[in-house]
């Protein structure tokens, strides 16, 4: 698709991850006159426009019957930010959970490393990420979020992407630790229509 539109492509080694990617980009801005970069790791823009939007419309959404418990994936930690804080202003008992990979536990203290859930789990702690306004990180691994996916596509008909998968792995695990009737919301933020290439990601004909 990006080439479609006329991109081109400048890879980082994959060892060096997100901060790789990070680094040179910030390289190739201060190197190009009028470049411009976004910055949404650390641009307090981001967990904002989620505490303005998206933490409105769940408010209103479910001003009958508020949520218990909130589970999400972490990328740039704004999504999850933006909503745990504005959430926990208005219902004082709202339990927010973080996911990441299994194979990169940073959130909760382990080191980073490659894994194959694309979307979450930078292998760092995002500054959108404020982890002051979260209860503790889930760990899921790639095939659960996999298998996840595609149920959700043959139970429910929505063709998700791995890291919604990640989400709804998370939220099975944590399930049976909950009591009977707790409300719980969590995300499926990407299609699996951008995922078609992944090895294991469909079933086999």
């Amino acid at each position: 698709l990006m080439l479609a539109y006329g991109a081109t492509f400048d890879l980082t080694p994959k060892e060096k991850g997100m901060k790789g990617a990070i680094e040179r980009a910030t390289e190739l801005v201060e190197q190009t006159e009028g470049a411009w970069m976004p910055s949404q790791f650390d641009n307090e823009a981001n967990y904002k426009v989620h505490v303005a939007t998206t933490a409105k419309e769940i408010l209103a959404d479910f001003a009958d019957s508020p949520i218990d418990v909130l589970i999400t994936g972490v990328g740039t930690g704004g999504h999850l930010t933006g909503c745990a804080e504005e959430l926990k202003r208005h219902w004082a008992g709202l339990k927010a959970y973080a996911v990441e990979p299994e194979l990169s536990p940073v959130i909760n203290g382990g080191q980073p490393g490659p894994h194959p859930i694309q979307g979450i789990g930078a292998g760092f702690i995002p500054g959108n990420l404020h982890t002051q306004a979260i209860d503790g990180a889930i760990q899921v691994n790639a095939e659960a979020a996999k298998e996840m996916a595609r149920r959700c596509a043959r139970e429910e008909g929505m063709l998700v992407g791995i890291s919604s998968g990640a989400t709804l792995a998370a939220i099975a695990s944590k399930l049976p630790g909950l009591e009977q009737g707790t409300r719980v919301l969590g995300f499926n933020y990407d299609t699996g229509e951008r995922y078609l290439s992944v090895p294991d990601f469909l079933p086999e004909a």
